[in-house]
């Protein structure tokens, strides 16, 4: 769970995770929507993919990322739990 926590502490990881509420994207198109660079994106995808909050296939020559509901609903009822 540190991982979750730490992933969704940044800002830009958040703004992937909005973007990737629309739909499924690459690497590039979600680049082209921040003004930092490739490497930055990359290592911000990374950090998401390892607290399981997104999730990538190849296809071809490009990983196609998608986001990982599952995770959010497991930490959305655990804060509940909190609240009994």
């Amino acid at each position: 769970m540190n991982n979750l926590f730490k992933a969704l502490n940044d800002e830009t990881r958040r703004k992937i995770i909005e973007l990737l509420k629309e739909g499924d994207m690459d690497a590039g198109a979600i680049a082209a929507k921040f003004k930092i660079s490739k490497p930055s994106i990359s290592h911000h995808l990374d950090i998401l993919n390892r607290a399981d909050l997104i999730t990538s296939e190849k296809k071809g020559q490009h990983i196609i990322y998608s986001l990982n509901i599952s995770i959010l609903e497991d930490l959305i009822r655990w804060i509940l739990t909190l609240k009994k």
